[in-house]
């Protein structure tokens, strides 16, 4: 689980990159690369989950504003931002890693490379967004057995 941990480093550093940056995705992690090494295993994961996050950023950032009260996304910090569209896009599409972990990783981030308020920040945010998203998930199995039941 270490490399997953690298990884996740690595892309909140190429997804605060491509913010502040006007550069393509592509461009941007082979810079990284020539900067930086990582196991394969990390690199590998780590692009997955960079290519995954920015090609999503605007299903994933309707989701952060969504559930985030009083904050546009505009007004969140980049590496805040970068931390929960990470934490979103896991999971909306990485099903094979427990919410629970996912959310941990989120707010662990928060607290060594963001500001003093970041790990709490993040907490929130996911705590609610995850809360809406397994609410969809049972009305959609409810709604789907509901299905199966009607003659």
């Amino acid at each position: 689980m270490h490399q997953r941990r690298k990884a996740r480093e690595v892309t909140l550093q190429v997804l605060y990159a491509l913010d502040v940056q006007e550069t393509g995705l592509q461009e941007a992690i082979d810079l990284f690369w020539a900067n930086f090494d990582a196991p394969e295993e990390a690199r590998k994961f780590s692009f997955f989950l960079i290519e995954g996050t920015w090609n999503h950023r605007e299903q994933i950032d309707g989701l952060i504003s969504g559930s985030s009260e009083n904050w546009t996304i505009a007004r969140m910090s980049r590496v805040d931002k970068s931390i929960l569209r990470m934490a979103v896009y896991e999971l909306l599409f990485c099903h094979d890693i427990p919410p629970k972990v996912t959310l941990n990783e989120a707010i662990d981030l928060g607290k060594v490379y963001g500001s003093e308020n970041s790990g709490a920040f993040i907490n929130g945010i996911l705590d609610a967004l995850y809360g809406k998203l397994r609410r969809k998930d049972e009305d959609q199995d409810i709604n789907s057995l509901a299905g199966r039941l009607e003659p």
